[in-house]
Order: C-alpha cells, then sequence, then structure tokens
C-alpha cells in the first residue's frame, strides 16, 4: 500500500480523531471534525461496533496516516522496534518520532508533517551542514537540524514558526527560532509524545 493521498479531512473524519494533517486550519477550529465529528458518507453517523482486530488495524492506520508512513516502512519501523531491548511499542514511538520529517515538524519548521515532508525532500532541510532529502532519515541525539539560507525566509516556515507561539515546541529540541535551527538534544519519553495512538493494539496486531 502507497502512502496516503486522498483528502485528509474525510481521513480524520472516518477514523474520529484529529491526526494534525491540516495545520493553521486545525489551530482555528475549521476543520472538517470539528464542524462535522462523524464519519463521512449517506451513513456516517451510525456507530459501528469495530471487532479487536478492527481496533487494531484503525489504531495502525492511525500511526500510519497521522506521520505521513507507507506501509513498507511501518512494517520495517516495527522490525527495528521488535529487535531493539525494551518495551517494543514505546521503541516504535520512539523511532517513528526520529524520523527527520518528523523532527523538521517538532521544530517547528513547518505547520504540518506534509510539509516537513515536502521541504526535506525539495533540499530545504541541512543535517549537521549537510543536506538530507530523505524524509525517513533517522536523527540520532545531539545532531543538528537546519533550514537552508536559501530558505530560511520562505513565508511558509516563518508563519510556521511563528504558530509555535500558540502550539509550543516539544522538549527533546532546543530551537532557535531566529537563525532557524534546532538540535535533536535526546530522545523523548513515551509519555511525552501527546498522540492518539495505542501502540498496544498496533502490537498486538503485528503479532499474530
Amino acid at each position: 500500500m502507497s502512502r496516503y493521498r486522498g483528502p485528509v479531512e474525510k481521513l480524520e473524519r472516518r477514523l474520529g480523531v484529529s491526526l494534525a494533517l491540516k495545520g493553521e486550519r486545525r489551530l482555528s477550529g475549521k476543520s472538517a471534525l470539528d464542524k462535522r465529528p462523524y464519519a463521512p458518507g449517506q451513513h456516517g453517523q451510525r456507530r459501528a461496533k469495530l471487532s479487536e482486530y478492527g481496533l487494531q488495524l484503525k489504531e495502525k492506520q492511525k500511526a500510519k496516516f497521522m506521520y505521513g508512513i507507507s506501509e513498507r516502512q511501518f512494517g520495517k519501523l516495527f522490525s527495528d522496534a521488535a529487535r531493539k531491548d525494551g518495551n517494543t511499542g514505546e521503541n516504535l514511538i520512539t523511532f517513528i518520532e526520529q524520523r527527520l520529517d518528523n523532527v523538521v515538524y517538532r521544530m517547528g519548521f513547518a505547520t504540518t508533517r506534509r510539509f516537513a515532508r515536502q521541504i526535506v525532500t525539495h533540499g530545504h532541510i541541512l543535517v549537521d551542514g549537510e543536506r538530507v532529502d530523505i524524509p525517513s532519515y533517522r536523527v540520532r541525539p545531539g545532531q543538528k537540524i537546519e533550514v537552508a539560507e536559501k530558505s530560511k525566509k520562505n513565508s511558509q516556515i516563518q508563519r510556521a514558526l511563528e504558530l509555535t507561539a500558540q502550539t509550543g515546541i516539544v522538549s527533546w529540541v532546543d530551537v532557535d527560532k531566529d537563525k532557524v535551527f534546532g538540535i535533536f538534544t535526546r530522545l523523548p519519553e513515551r509519555a511525552e509524545v501527546i498522540i492518539p495512538i495505542e501502540e498496544r493494539l498496533i502490537i498486538e496486531l503485528y503479532s499474530k
């Protein structure tokens, strides 16, 4: 299954949760989920009871769509998490949070992960002074993430930084807004990562 490229607001309504896919529109309370908090379609307001498998699959879909990860990438992340010592679910979330496109988003250089992925692939992001255009690149603690000099005045990037006054910046990155760079200071603890995902159900799905 390839990465989802359809209408994201319908996706959020179908899954019944905000996945931070609409950026500034979400912050203003104008998203489709705020206006119509039920699934799209003629029978969207009916409550369908999901099976155990359905609940597990829904959590996986939420994680994939929220972070913009393909099926193949997600499977690899799970395999890496399962091989590492410790809690597999926590390892999975940590590995996902280390993705370069997500770190760019967490640092406030983009209002959505989709835009963060775009500026990475277009070569606007430097890691320790070197251009990296691979969104899935795994950032290590201590690495410097910087917007390229030619892109620092980009209006969308500047607007995203302005909005961090409203959204805040996570504690595991240290950002200089004026110079448009940040340091990925440490790996986040699971309790610090506030996302509407129960990774336990994802682990159960893959363990079958």
